[in-house]
């Protein structure tokens, strides 16, 4: 009996040993992309003259990574990931020379340059821009809802990426997501949606010298309820550009964005923040900023409205642990991009 007893623990010991190692294999290869490539040209094997093409052979509900790598040019075209593509790597050859442009502009719906619906998505080295009213100085088009990049997927990562416009350009429509040494320039509202995002690093451009006069608006958040988990943190980050522009105002009555610890260029108006529509619900607002610098950080002429935040609440809010309790997305995200 004891001879059988040791053969059975040491045969399933062996079949335990030999399972976890297939498991944390097929793991392992999940994790290191499978590459294709897109190249205006048709250069290459398994490459695609265009980034829809490259995106649309990629399989339904996919389970592994796919790593496009998306040659320099400039590539004019409406990008849509749809929701059924997960785990799509866009790589670019850096935001100067990777760039993808469309112009459609009128509705916020149809106009984005580039879709992003699926979870798990990582961008890195491209330019999305929204042409109709981009670049916009000496721009002859009326200002219109121009969007440049919609994301909806949950889990999606950005590194130095460009988002360009004047108005609307970035809709961060819903779910998690990270901005990471990203430029995003535009006048009007250009930073919007209900998505639970950090920024980190990221330059926020002011176009609103472009407005004749007027004035803009960075940010528009769509919180809708005090159980809401999104909002916009802006940490570290830089605010730049020419003319007037507010930090932001209420898409709605629970908006909630903090800058942490940002460089404000005098771009930034005294008052920081503007009222809009939720007048009346100033109580409801967490429009925030915590050690806020620069010319444009002008803490004693700031609306009253303002939310002062306890350190403990900025610290929650300005950590990973906000976009990823987890904190495994964000790490493999990173592995995946800088790998």
């Amino acid at each position: 009996m004891l001879f059988y007893s040791k053969w059975y623990i040491f045969t399933f010991v062996a079949l335990l040993s030999a399972t976890s190692f297939i498991t944390a294999t097929l793991e392992e290869k999940r994790k290191v992309p499978q590459i294709i490539s897109v190249d205006q040209c048709g250069n290459g094997k398994n490459s695609f003259r265009s980034i829809q093409a490259a995106i649309d052979s990629v399989p339904l509900n996919n389970k592994r990574w796919i790593q496009i790598n998306i040659k320099r040019g400039v590539y004019r075209e409406n990008v849509t990931i749809p929701s059924d593509k997960p785990y799509i790597y866009l790589k670019g050859a850096g935001k100067r020379h990777t760039v993808i442009v469309w112009n459609e502009h009128g509705s916020i719906d149809t106009s984005p340059t580039f879709n992003s619906q699926a979870d798990h998505t990582i961008a890195k080295g491209i330019k999305f821009v929204n042409s109709f009213n981009s670049p916009p100085y000496g721009n002859p088009n009326p200002m219109e809802r121009a969007v440049a990049a919609r994301i909806q997927g949950d889990k999606s990562a950005f590194y130095k990426c460009g988002f360009f416009g004047l108005q609307d350009t970035l809709w961060d429509a819903g779910g998690r997501h990270y901005y990471k040494s990203c430029t995003i320039g535009g006048a009007v509202d250009f930073i919007f949606g209900a998505a639970q995002s950090l920024y980190e690093g990221c330059t926020i451009s002011v176009a609103a010298g472009a407005l004749r006069g007027g004035q803009g608006y960075i940010t528009a958040q769509g919180r809708q309820n005090p159980g809401d988990t999104n909002g916009f943190v802006f940490k570290h980050c830089n605010i730049v550009g020419s003319g007037h522009a507010f930090l932001g105002r209420p898409w709605r009555n629970y908006a909630r964005v903090l800058f942490y610890d940002t460089q404000m260029s005098d771009v930034v108006v005294p008052q920081g923040w503007y009222i809009w529509n939720s007048a009346g619900h100033e109580g409801q607002l967490t429009l925030s900023e915590y050690k806020s610098h620069g010319e444009g950080a002008k803490k004693e002429e700031r609306v009253k409205w303002e939310k002062k935040l306890s350190e403990e609440e900025v610290k929650k809010l300005a950590s990973f642990s906000f976009i990823d309790n987890e904190g495994s997305w964000i790490n493999q995200a990173f592995t995946i991009s800088h790998g």
